[in-house]
C-alpha cells in the first residue's frame, strides 16, 4: 500500500493476500508474486470457472518479498518477458559471490563501484544480498525513498545514506542507483568509477556493451524459461494466455504441449527501458 501511495501520489486501500473481495458477481483475492514487496497475483472466480493473472513474478527466494504463490485456475494470464529457452537463471548464490567480489576489487583500487538496477525492488534485493561489510553502501535519491518504505514495512536492510549535494563518494563505496543516473551529472559526484548493471538481460551477449558499463550481473526479477512451465503447470490451468514478452514462442510451445495458449496483447511497453528485469 504504502509503496503504491509513494509511486502514485494518492490514497490507495491495501488487503491481506488470501483474503476475498466481493465485486459484482466475481471473487478476488490477490496472493504473493514474488517480484517485490506487495506484488501480486491476482485470483478472479466468476460462476465456477477461475482466472488468474500473474502480472510480474519470481520463483528465486528473495529476503525482500513474500515468495511467490502457484494458484490453481482454469485459465491463466501470465507474463513472459524472458519467453525463450535460452533464459536459464543462474543460482542468486553465485551472482551475489560475483558481485560481491567485483566490489572488493574496485575497493582495493580505490575506486567506487557503481551498480545500476530499478530503484523500486531489484536494488532493494541487491541491497539485502550484498555484503555490507566491504565498505559503505550508498544510494541515489530515488533508490534511498525507496528504501525507506521498506524498511517502514519491516524488511532489514544494512544501512544506506544517498549521496547528495556537492560531496564526494568515498572510494571503496558501492553505490546503488538507477540506470538513467548514469547518463546524467551526478555521477561526477562519485570520483573514479567502475560500473556495473544487473538484469535478466545480462544473460545475452551484447547488452552489456549497449548499456556502456564495465561488468554485466545476471539477476532477474521475473521467472527464466523453466520457471515460467513449472508456473504453468502448477497452475492447473487448461488455457493459457502468455502477454508482455514473448507471446508467440510460449504460446506455439504450451500448444505442442497440449495447452490452449495462445498470445494476448499488452498495451504494455518492454521493461528492458526501464531496466526492470
Amino acid at each position: 500500500k504504502a509503496l503504491v501511495e509513494a509511486r502514485t501520489g494518492g490514497t490507495v486501500e491495501g488487503i491481506a493476500y488470501g483474503e476475498d473481495r466481493r465485486i459484482g458477481e466475481a471473487t478476488v483475492s490477490l496472493h504473493p508474486a514474488g517480484h517485490i514487496l506487495g506484488s501480486s497475483v491476482v485470483r478472479v472466480e466468476h460462476r465456477g470457472q477461475v482466472w488468474v493473472v500473474t502480472g510480474d513474478y519470481k520463483a528465486e527466494a528473495d529476503p525482500t518479498c513474500a515468495a511467490f504463490e502457484p494458484v490453481r485456475c482454469h485459465t491463466l494470464i501470465t507474463e513472459c518477458t524472458f519467453g525463450l529457452p535460452i533464459y536459464r537463471w543462474p543460482d542468486s548464490a553465485s551472482v551475489f559471490d560475483e558481485i560481491n567480489a567485483w566490489w572488493r576489487e574496485a575497493a582495493a583500487e580505490g575506486k567506487t563501484a557503481v551498480l545500476f538496477s530499478y530503484a523500486l525492488g531489484k536494488a532493494q534485493r541487491l541491497i539485502a544480498g550484498v555484503e555490507a561489510s566491504i565498505g559503505p553502501i550508498r544510494t541515489h535519491g530515488a533508490v534511498e525513498a525507496m528504501n525507506q518504505r521498506y524498511r517502514e514495512a519491516g524488511i532489514p536492510l544494512p544501512d544506506t545514506t544517498a549521496v547528495t549535494g556537492g560531496e564526494r563518494v568515498q572510494p571503496g563505496s558501492l553505490v546503488i542507483a538507477p540506470p538513467s543516473a548514469g547518463r546524467s551529472t551526478w555521477m561526477r559526484r562519485l570520483g573514479d568509477t567502475t560500473t556495473a548493471f544487473a538484469s535478466g538481460w545480462m544473460l545475452v551477449r551484447g547488452r552489456r556493451r549497449q548499456r556502456s558499463v564495465d561488468r554485466g550481473f545476471v539477476l532477474s526479477d521475473h521467472v527464466d524459461w523453466p520457471q515460467l512451465m513449472e508456473a504453468v503447470s502448477a497452475s492447473g490451468a487448461e488455457r493459457v494466455l502468455p502477454t508482455h514478452g514473448n507471446t508467440e514462442v510460449v504460446s506455439r510451445w504450451l500448444r505442442e504441449q497440449g495447452y490452449d495458449a495462445r498470445p494476448l496483447p499488452t498495451r504494455f511497453g518492454d521493461a528492458e527501458e526501464d531496466g526492470d528485469a
